[in-house]
């Protein structure tokens, strides 16, 4: 067990390489700023949208992961989606990604269409 519990943290190449990059743009930025480099601030800020990119990249390359929690056994950074080819339902980044994944990644029937229907509420606390 983790010291999170036993949860999903959602650890995966895309979020630590975007977090990394990010980072350190920002350090470059605020150290830029301190030293009064106008530069380097822009050169900061630019590498923190880079970062913003390739963790959007990686995760359309699979190496990120879907909404919502994931199995045990695909708990490691380092597992790959297979499913991200195809896109994720109800993702923003997926449907960005071009025409074949926003058809896969539609979004699925609203609360109108839903109106009416039985459903069994998500339970609180732990199960």
């Amino acid at each position: 067990m983790s010291a999170h519990g036993d949860v999903d943290m959602g650890h995966t190449v895309a979020g630590w390489t975007g977090t990394a990059l990010a980072l350190i743009g920002f350090t470059g930025a605020g150290a830029a700023l301190c030293a009064a480099w106008m530069p380097g601030v822009w050169l900061g800020l630019g590498l923190v949208a880079v970062a913003g990119a390739v963790t959007w990249l990686l995760h359309l390359a699979g190496w990120g992961k879907p909404s919502g929690p994931r199995p045990r056994s695909e708990w490691d950074w380092r597992t790959r989606d297979t499913a991200a080819r195809a896109g994720h339902a109800q993702c923003l980044g997926c449907r960005a990604g071009g025409p074949r994944r926003a058809a896969a990644a539609a979004p699925g029937p609203g609360p109108a269409e839903l109106a009416g229907q039985e459903f069994d509420p998500a339970p609180i606390g732990p199960a």
